[in-house]
């Protein structure tokens, strides 16, 4: 072999079996802890998810209070009670 082959084999050998799988293990690292939801961000959702089965329920109360006040009351929805279970939480 002459001197060019020996300083560039050990480079592409270092390159091959060192910085590539480094590389691509760290682009798989840096994707997994940004596409993750954090325990804080869960639980803020699961609160507003929350309050928002509790504000639909309480405007579905208000129209069938109303519509039995006026009965030229159209509400958007019909009177039926939520299908949503608050008590079944996450």
């Amino acid at each position: 072999m002459d001197d060019g082959a020996i300083i560039i084999v050990p480079i592409v050998m270092g390159t091959l079996f060192i910085g590539l799988p480094w590389l691509i293990f760290h682009y798989i690292t840096r994707w997994k802890t940004a596409a993750s939801l954090t325990g804080e961000d869960e639980k803020l959702l699961d609160e507003l998810h929350y309050t928002a089965r509790r504000l639909e329920e309480r405007l579905i109360t208000i129209e069938r209070i109303i519509a039995a006040d006026n009965p030229d009351f159209r509400p958007n929805q019909p009177l039926t009670p939520s299908p949503y279970d608050i008590s079944r939480r996450n």
